[in-house]
């Protein structure tokens, strides 16, 4: 059975369609990358995945169970986490604090099995000598791995992570990318939107590219980018039949 399984969903904001009928599945383990334009709906197919906007009509399965209906804090601590396009840390807490507040309401821990929590993940992240540091006081690559730290400290199995890569230098890039290897060989299941497309390549296994509010492509990484869809529709170029 599939971890994560769309099943026609929609939704829209008045005239806009943001979900049209979407469906697929993410099996436990995979890296799934999700490309479209920009206003194509693929964060708010995140908000539809985690609860916080409900879906016109449709459902979401989680670990074989129908979560539509459930709420966002619930489906956090069933185990799905995101990051958010723009961090947006508890800027006067400390780097540690804003892990711990993951820790104990997603994670549901508490005592020194949060702290041990919080820290293991500090040190997968590269934050763990920042963890005293105020999180509003960060760089820009310090605030993404923050955003990662976060979302790890709820102990997710299915991690949803909103274009992580951008605003990246490429040296900032591929330590991204490879703290991102490193989380999925530890088990955890990978939904990523991003446009940095290099960076997608690098981990994911399977494309899907979206495009108001529609799955229009789905396949093998190399042959998604290849084809003529998304290169008319994803990056503008009008292609000779």
């Amino acid at each position: 059975m599939p971890l994560l399984e769309l099943k026609n969903l929609t939704k829209s904001y008045g005239a806009i369609t943001v979900a049209d009928d979407l469906s697929y599945e993410v099996a436990e383990g995979d890296a799934l990358g999700v490309i479209g334009p920009n206003g194509a709906g693929k964060t708010s197919m995140f908000n539809l995945i985690t609860g916080t906007v409900a879906a016109a009509s449709g459902d979401v399965y989680f670990k074989d169970q129908c979560i539509t209906g459930m709420s966002a804090p619930a489906r956090c601590r069933a185990g799905i986490s995101r990051s958010f396009q723009v961090p947006q840390p508890f800027g006067a807490m400390s780097v540690f604090e804003n892990v711990l507040v993951a820790a104990t309401q997603g994670a549901g821990e508490s005592g020194q099995a949060a702290d041990d929590l919080c820290l293991d993940v500090l040190d997968r992240t590269g934050l763990l000598k920042r963890a005293n540091v105020a999180a509003g006081g960060l760089t820009l690559l310090e605030r993404k791995r923050l955003e990662l730290a976060r979302a790890l400290g709820a102990r997710p199995s299915l991690l949803l992570l909103d274009e992580i890569a951008g605003g990246l230098t490429e040296q900032e890039c591929r330590s991204l990318i490879e703290t991102i290897n490193d989380v999925r060989a530890s088990g955890v299941t990978i939904i990523w939107i991003e446009h940095v497309v290099h960076a997608l390549l690098a981990v994911v296994d399977r494309l899907i590219v979206i495009d108001f509010g529609k799955k229009i492509a789905e396949g093998e990484p190399q042959t998604i980018m290849e084809s003529k869809a998304v290169q008319e529709i994803y990056l503008g170029i009008e292609v000779d039949a």
